[in-house]
C-alpha cells in the first residue's frame, strides 16, 4: 500500500509550493507539515511512504538541494517509524511535458539524485511519473546500478505511448515492479492492464482527474476517498498487488484504499479456504 501526493496535500493544508521547486521548499518552510502528512498516511494505512524528494535535485533547487534530499529522507524516516522509505525520483523537466525531456543526456544527473537516495539511506527507489520512454530508462538504471531496490512507474501522456514496450525495457534495466501514476483515476484501469504478464509486480496510484469527477480536489471527502477506492477495486482485479494515491487526493482516499485491498484479500482468503 503506497502513501499519498504530498505537493498538493501541502497546497491543502495551506503551504506555500511555488516554482520551480514546488514541493521541495516545504523542507525549509514546513517540515513539521510534512512530517504531519507522513504521519497521517502512516495512520491511513500505507506501508510504503515517499519522501519528499520529487524536486531535489540541482536543477530545480540549487546548490542546496543533497542538503534538501537527505533532510526529506530524514523526515520521513523519523515519521513512519519501521515502515518502507521510498526515494522519490522524478523526470529532471515537468512531468506533463515528455517534449522537453533530455531522454540520454539525463544520465548524468539521475546518477547523482540515485546515488545521494542511497547515501540517504533508503529502502526503495521510485521512479515516478515519467512521460518519456528513454529517461525512464536511464533512470532506472542509474536506480539500479545503486544496489538499492527500485520501481519504475510510468505517465503515459497520449493514447498511443508505448506503455508495455516502455515497462518491460525498464523490467530489463532491474526494476522490480512497474506501475502507472499520476493519469486521471478514471482513465487508468486500461493502462493498468497492460502491465500484466511481464514477469513483476505492478500497480498504480492515480490522480483525481477533473475537479468536476468528484474523486477528490473540492469534493465531499467521504465521497470522493471511497468512489476512488472502488475505481482501485478494479486496478486489483486487473492483479495489480501494489496501490495508491496522487495528485488531488489525500490520506482519506489511502483509508479507504486499504479497506478495499483487506477486503479483498479477505475475500481471497475465504476463497482459498472453500476450494481446499
Amino acid at each position: 500500500m503506497l502513501d499519498g501526493p504530498l505537493g498538493t496535500e501541502l497546497t491543502r493544508r495551506g503551504v506555500a509550493t511555488p516554482a520551480p521547486g514546488w514541493s521541495a521548499y516545504a523542507i525549509d518552510t514546513a517540515p513539521d507539515v510534512v512530517a504531519a502528512i507522513h504521519r497521517d498516511y502512516v495512520a491511513a494505512g500505507a506501508t510504503v511512504h515517499t519522501a519528499n524528494t520529487f524536486r531535489t535535485k540541482r536543477r530545480s533547487v540549487g546548490d542546496r538541494w543533497e542538503e534538501l534530499l537527505q533532510r526529506a529522507v530524514r523526515v520521513a524516516r523519523d515519521s513512519v517509524g519501521d515502515l518502507r522509505v521510498a526515494g522519490s525520483i522524478a523526470p529532471l523537466q515537468d512531468c506533463y511535458r515528455p517534449d522537453l525531456s533530455p531522454g540520454l543526456a539525463s544520465r548524468e544527473e539521475h546518477r547523482e539524485v540515485a546515488q545521494a537516495l542511497a547515501r540517504a539511506g533508503v529502502d526503495l527507489m521510485l521512479c515516478e511519473t515519467f512521460p518519456g520512454e528513454i529517461e525512464a530508462v536511464v533512470a532506472v538504471e542509474e536506480a539500479v546500478r545503486t544496489g538499492v531496490e527500485t520501481w519504475a512507474s510510468l505517465l503515459p501522456m497520449s493514447p498511443d505511448f508505448p506503455l508495455r514496450d516502455t515497462a518491460r525495457r525498464c523490467v530489463e534495466a532491474g526494476a522490480r515492479a512497474v506501475l502507472v501514476n499520476c493519469l486521471p483515476a478514471k482513465e487508468t484501469l486500461g493502462w493498468v492492464e497492460q502491465l500484466a504478464g511481464l514477469g513483476v509486480p505492478f500497480g498504480a496510484y492515480a490522480n483525481a482527474g477533473d475537479e468536476r469527477d468528484g474523486y477528490g480536489w473540492g469534493a465531499d471527502p467521504d465521497v470522493a476517498a471511497t468512489r476512488y477506492a472502488e475505481l482501485a477495486r478494479k486496478w486489483i482485479d486487473a492483479g495489480a498487488t501494489i496501490v495508491g494515491a496522487c495528485c488531488g487526493t489525500w490520506p482519506g482516499h489511502v483509508a479507504a484504499l486499504a479497506s478495499v485491498a483487506s477486503q479483498r484479500r479477505s475475500d481471497q482468503g475465504g476463497t482459498r479456504e472453500q476450494a481446499s
